[in-house]
């Protein structure tokens, strides 16, 4: 069973910096893409990043593009989401999935965190 662990949320002003990381159990964490998703207070669950299992090729949502970067480290099976330049609407509970390939549903994963908030003060 594939357990994720998100951590390094926390408070951060505008235009600061945040790394969070997601620790990942099982040996599927090598053969799945990995994504982060946030969620905000009533709304939907939104794509962020995406990384690819072999080539580590990425996807971004638009509104995220060139300020964060998803990495990943298949021999500490981990991936990490580096958020600069953040803005007030980036402020929700990050969340870690697993899934056969990158996709924005959400519903398309089949692991999840239990995810990590974050707050961008203005």
């Amino acid at each position: 069973q594939v357990q994720l662990v998100e951590s390094g949320g926390g408070l951060v002003q505008a235009g600061g910096s945040l790394r969070l990381s997601c620790a990942a159990s099982g040996r599927i964490f090598s053969n799945n893409a990995m994504a982060w998703f946030r969620q905000a207070p009533g709304k939907e669950r939104q794509f962020v990043a995406g990384i690819t299992s072999r080539t580590a090729s990425t996807a971004y949502a638009d509104s995220v593009k060139g300020r964060f970067t998803i990495s990943r480290d298949n021999a500490k099976s981990t991936v990490y989401l580096q958020m600069n330049s953040r803005k007030p609407e980036d402020t929700a509970i990050y969340y870690c999935s697993a899934g056969q390939y990158i996709r924005v549903q959400h519903t398309s994963y089949d692991f999840w965190g239990q995810g990590t908030q974050v707050f961008v003060s203005s």
